[in-house]
């Protein structure tokens, strides 16, 4: 058994997926990597497998030959082939590319029910991922480079050289795929691999292997960091939310660490120090807010910040509610039902705010309300208070995050708040004797 198919069985039998009843999908390009993979997990285990391949489109008809020339090689040893095309009008960069890529492979796994993705890195990608991470300034967490097995993502050839992989095709006759747009040096990666690492190599030519020690070394360091950050999370962490001031009191390093931790999944490769360092200014800037500040971290999400906590949020669109209340009855309106309905006889539950029904007296009140979220000028008379006082003030004393004020149901009578759903009700429609109506809300 050759040192492939050797190191191959030796994978699989550690992340134990080496049961034949697993369906083992391959990111297959056709170069010489995914073909020497495809391969070898073919000659060397009995698992249905699918070559996934993902057409560009950036090259035209030498994208298409390629996909071609995948697709033979697959038919010729017996394995099955899917592959989709991106639009010609795909953005042409390398993030767009591996955004593209890695949509795909969640798709096809869900098409065919797998949970085993393999992909054909290697041990002079690792190499290349590491330098390419030095010059954007990346921390001992980023020198790790490409993990053995992320997510349903698993990498078999990373302690193989792309030497050795070139090899292996040769001596058993394969002809991969040569991309042209691998020597593209406008490409970073490209640039590292035919320019950066053989000047490298003239100080040591053994430098994929130092560079691979070094993130072995660094995952190792990882392991002792990720075990003291274990008992530091139990600590500061409370219902997936972060105590602020026992953040604010915790070393820089730590701050920038449990910061990396939480946003470091959701971001880019590229989400260099100073965007750390950035938020970690911002927090400690905002860290008195009663209701709270918010930053982007992506395009969809933000990290939000109070005296009380600091958490990951979806910024999500804000959706307007507004529904006349003239009579009893069922309301439906943007995925809410709101009903109100008489009460026939008393009881002694003056008012919840757990999501169950609440009692309300709504004599002396013409009924005329509406349903609807919060605007400007809004007031409320506070349970149990004389006076009235803005609903925003009100609002930050029940210490609402700002996020989800604007989710907030309110019953109202012109700019006077009456109810606030979950949250409280007007002394104004407080039950003193008998309820007269009940309300219930549903999301």
């Amino acid at each position: 058994m050759n040192k492939i198919s050797q190191n191959l069985k030796s994978f699989l039998e550690e992340y134990k997926i080496d049961d034949p009843g697993f369906t083992y999908l391959v990111a297959f390009s056709g170069g010489y990597d995914s073909m020497c993979l495809l391969d070898v997990l073919k000659k060397n285990t009995k698992n249905r497998i699918i070559a996934i391949h993902l057409n560009h489109n950036w090259r035209g008809e030498e994208s298409d030959l390629e996909e071609i020339n995948c697709e033979k090689f697959c038919k010729q040893i017996s394995v099955e082939f899917y592959s989709e095309k991106l639009p010609i009008n795909t953005q042409k960069t390398e993030t767009d590319a591996r955004n593209a890529r890695y949509n795909f492979f969640k798709k096809c796994a869900d098409k065919f029910d797998s949970q085993i993705i393999f992909t054909a890195h290697n041990k002079n990608d690792n190499a290349e991922t590491l330098i390419f991470r030095i010059c954007h300034g990346t921390g001992i967490k980023g020198l790790e480079g490409i993990l053995p097995k992320r997510d349903i993502y698993y990498r078999p050839l990373l302690n193989i050289s792309r030497k050795e992989i070139e090899l292996y095709c040769k001596l058993n006759n394969l002809t991969p795929n040569n991309d042209s747009s691998n020597k593209d040096i406008i490409h970073k990666r490209n640039l590292i691999r035919t320019k950066i690492l053989p000047l490298m190599e003239e100080i040591n030519s053994s430098v994929p292997e130092s560079i691979n020690s070094l993130s072995n070394a660094a995952r190792e360091e990882n392991e002792l960091i990720y075990e003291y950050l274990s008992l530091i999370k139990k600590e500061i962490y409370k219902d997936n939310k972060i105590n602020t001031k026992k953040f604010i009191n915790l070393s820089n390093a730590l701050q920038l660490r449990i910061l990396y931790e939480i946003i470091s999944p959701l971001v880019p490769e590229n989400y260099d120090r100073e965007r750390f360092l950035t938020l970690q200014k911002f927090i400690r800037k905002n860290c008195s807010s009663k209701s709270g500040k918010t930053i982007s971290v992506t395009t969809d999400k933000w990290l939000f910040i109070n005296t009380n906590f600091i958490e990951i949020i979806n910024k999500k669109n804000k959706k307007n509610i507004h529904i006349d209340i003239k009579k009893v009855g069922e309301y439906k309106d943007g995925g809410i039902t709101f009903n109100i309905s008489e009460c026939v006889s008393g009881t002694d539950e003056s008012h919840r705010m757990d999501g169950k029904p609440v009692y309300v007296d709504l004599r002396g009140l013409n009924f005329d309300f509406e349903l609807r979220n919060r605007k400007d000028g809004d007031i409320i008379q506070p349970f149990g208070m004389t006076g009235t006082q803005k609903l925003k003030k009100y609002l930050n004393s029940r210490k609402i995050p700002n996020h989800k004020k604007d989710d907030l149901i309110l019953l109202a009578q012109g700019n006077e708040i009456l109810w606030v759903s979950e949250i409280g009700i007007s002394d104004k429609i407080k039950v003193t004797d008998k309820p007269t109506h009940k309300i219930t809300i549903r999301r």
